[in-house]
């Protein structure tokens, strides 16, 4: 697993069909504290995450398979939640914003 920024979508008008329907994201690889890290990858959405996002991604096969519900599927990168906050050693370094307000981080 790995942090990652949606910095784009991809549209891609002919695929494999596990992906009809689904949206593709491009994802910027992060170290805990937020520095970009390696190459920008393309995942699939699986909670509705969007440009601006900061997100969990899952970036393994079987379990890419797993979570799409398909066991012979060409999956691996899966996007699987979006980041509320980051702390590394008791200090928050990343704290979402939604509409303009910080998210709630409670100690």
């Amino acid at each position: 697993m790995f942090l990652a920024d949606v910095i784009g979508t991809v549209v891609s008008p002919v695929q494999t069909p596990i992906l009809d329907g689904r949206t593709l994201l491009l994802l910027r690889p992060l170290t805990p504290d937020g520095a970009p890290q390696g190459i920008a990858r393309i995942g699939i959405d699986n909670i509705g995450a969007g440009v601006g996002d900061r997100v969990l991604v899952v970036d393994e096969g079987n379990s890419g398979r797993q979570l799409i519900g398909d066991p012979n599927g060409p999956v691996k990168t899966i996007v699987l939640g979006i980041v509320d906050f980051v702390e590394i050693d008791g200090e928050h370094v990343y704290a979402e914003q939604r509409r303009g307000k910080v998210a709630r981080i409670t100690p």
